[in-house]
């Protein structure tokens, strides 16, 4: 799939500001898609975590009071825990909130589309760094219902060789195989 292409089923408006209510844990992440033969940057989180330890995510993080907005907050939690620089001119779009489970966060997720990576390097929190082929990935999408997590209504799965994607991760994905119709 072209990037022109993706970047026309994808792009839509940007609204950064947090919705904060004092009661709500805001974060941010990026998705990152890159290359001729496009694919998707994901990370696997250190096993060493209090939250979501050995999950497949996407680089991002909890927003602070010192982020100007939550973009800011994905751009900057890539940067730390991938090095990885990403223009905010490079983000075409914003999906749905997501929000965690088990610890509480409303997620909002921004998507970029760059050319190529860098050479890449991870800091504590992040146990590899994962170049996952878009198309593949999101073919793989089950969304049978989990039986562990029946009050929530969105539950579905990706498949990447032997990891699997779930959660509000997997939730995010899913919105991308809705704008892209696979």
């Amino acid at each position: 799939m072209d990037t022109t292409i993706l970047k026309a089923q994808l792009s839509s408006k940007i609204f950064p500001e947090p919705k904060h209510d004092g009661k709500t844990k805001l974060a941010s992440v990026l998705v990152i898609i890159y290359g001729i033969e496009p694919k998707i940057l994901m990370i696997e989180k250190s096993r060493h975590l209090n939250n979501h330890a050995g999950e497949i995510a996407f680089p991002g993080g909890k927003w602070t009071d010192d982020d100007i907005d939550l973009l800011d907050t994905a751009l900057r939690e890539t940067e730390e825990e991938i090095g990885l620089t990403i223009s905010r001119d490079d983000v075409i779009a914003q999906l749905a909130n997501v929000k965690t489970l088990n610890s509480g966060y409303t997620i909002t997720p921004f998507v970029c589309i760059i050319d190529k990576i860098p050479q890449l390097k991870t800091d504590s929190e992040v146990e590899s760094i994962l170049h996952i082929p878009m198309i593949p990935l999101l073919q793989t999408l089950d969304d049978d219902r989990d039986p562990n997590h029946q009050s929530l209504q969105e539950m579905y799965t990706f498949t990447y060789n032997d990891k699997i994607v779930w959660g509000a991760s997997a939730r995010i994905l899913k919105q991308l195989v809705n704008r892209l119709a696979i």
